[in-house]
């Protein structure tokens, strides 16, 4: 009886350690959050509900309780989160919370035909899209950056005639997180915009209705458009396969890093706020790199 009243006595004696110490985790989880919300309230937002411009290419109908940025800005949200920027940004689109988000960037590769729709072989591009996270991984090691491995569609590539959009969802992992990059491609008459959805695999589902709203309120500005094209105009040297293969490849060099490390930031609460100059040390001290991680952001 006196062992199990010191067992307990001990017991309780640590109650107010452990006690105090989930009170220091939710504070600095507080203070974390509000210095992502202080980050993110630097930039020039445009909310909704309003008409939202993606560059000089394209507009969309913002509802209520989303937010966009716009290319420059969308350059440096992405600097600072640690990825690689293509300079074709045209903005990003978040919801109030930021628990997930949309990257557009248009690549004026010129007017793409859709000739082989009815030939897209999903097992073919997969294994070209694997390939290049292989080639991809020897970056992100340079970077100190964990690899990412491929394991399948979520979503097998499909296009939709009518509204010319391509779109597919790529499942990969790093260090044992599971990763989803869901990718669509929207035909225009100079070039495709390419969207990225960033979101927590869990969170797909629910999420997706909601972006498909998101996008039918999208559309090409006047002269822009895929049903406009004009003799003469620029013919894109590749076709849907392509856009899946290399884009897909080229997305998971990159959107793939910063969906892990915007999941990081958002559920594991591990931000430091820093100037883009300070990326390779904001990488050492998010990531847990050694030291071989490169100071040095270029």
């Amino acid at each position: 009886m006196k062992k199990h009243i010191i067992l307990w006595g001990l017991l309780w004696a640590f109650v107010p350690a452990i006690f105090a110490a989930e009170q220091e985790t939710e504070a600095a989880k507080a203070d974390e959050e509000a210095e992502f919300n202080a980050f993110i309230s630097r930039f020039s937002w445009t909310e909704g509900p309003g008409v939202g411009k993606l560059g000089d290419v394209a507009e969309l109908e913002l509802p209520e309780g989303f937010k966009l940025a716009n290319g420059d800005d969308t350059r440096t949200i992405m600097e600072a989160f640690g990825n690689i920027v293509s300079d074709q940004e045209v903005g990003l689109i978040a919801p109030e919370s930021f628990d997930w988000f949309i990257v557009f960037e248009f690549n004026p590769v010129g007017y793409v035909k859709d000739d082989d729709k009815d030939d897209l072989n999903p097992d073919d591009m997969m294994e070209s899209i694997k390939r290049g996270t292989e080639f991809a991984n020897k970056e992100r090691a340079q970077m100190g950056v964990p690899a990412m491995n491929i394991l399948g569609w979520k979503l097998p590539p499909r296009y939709n005639d009518q509204t010319k959009l391509l779109e597919c969802s790529i499942r990969a992992e790093s260090e044992g997180s599971e990763i989803l990059n869901h990718n669509t491609r929207i035909l225009g008459r100079h070039g495709v915009m390419e969207v990225a959805l960033v979101i927590d695999p869990e969170d797909i589902e629910a999420t997706l209705p909601v972006f498909y709203s998101l996008l039918e309120n999208y559309h090409f500005q006047t002269g822009q458009k895929y049903a406009e094209y004009q003799d003469g105009d620029k013919i894109a040297q590749y076709g849907l396969a392509a856009l899946i293969v290399g884009g897909g490849a080229a997305a998971a060099a990159k959107l793939g890093l910063f969906a892990w490390l915007g999941l990081m930031l958002k559920k594991l609460w591990k931000l430091i706020v820093v100037a883009v100059v300070g990326i390779g040390a904001w990488f050492k001290k998010l990531v847990g790199g050694g030291p071989n991680v490169r100071e040095d952001p270029s």
